[in-house]
């Protein structure tokens, strides 16, 4: 691959890095949904979520974790951690919660594609074509 040996080592470890966060953040959450914390059910029933989804919503953010953790499912993965962003941001405008906690699922879903726009030619492409 011509194109990787043009990327920096430190755009590449910051990419890395990005990447690491998010899948850290989405891990410990679907964790906690799939055991069943306290923490989780209190959290997820406080905004109108049934008690009996919480099991549900974690395999899927685990499954959507998975893939996106993966180089080969990056891409796919990210839009489903989009989307469940997407559902977070929803969430939190239905409740009218404080505009911080409504920003911070689009700017952790803006990390979500920065760590692979880093090291990603072709997604750089998709933001900034190159002039013909």
């Amino acid at each position: 691959m011509e194109t990787t040996n043009q990327i920096s080592k430190g755009r590449l470890w910051t990419s890395y890095i990005l990447q690491g966060i998010v899948i850290l953040m989405f891990l410990l959450g679907s964790v906690n949904n799939i055991l069943q914390t306290e923490s989780a059910i209190k959290a997820s029933t406080d905004l109108g979520i049934p008690k009996s989804a919480v099991l549900y919503l974690g395999i899927v953010l685990l499954v959507s974790t998975l893939l996106y953790a993966w180089p080969k499912t990056n891409f796919i993965g990210g839009l489903l951690l989009t989307a469940w962003l997407g559902g977070a941001v929803a969430t939190h405008v239905i409740h009218n919660d404080p505009l911080g906690l409504t920003l911070f699922p689009v700017l952790f879903g803006i990390i979500v594609w920065l760590s692979p726009w880093l090291r990603d030619p072709k997604l750089q492409n998709v933001v900034f074509p190159n002039k013909a």
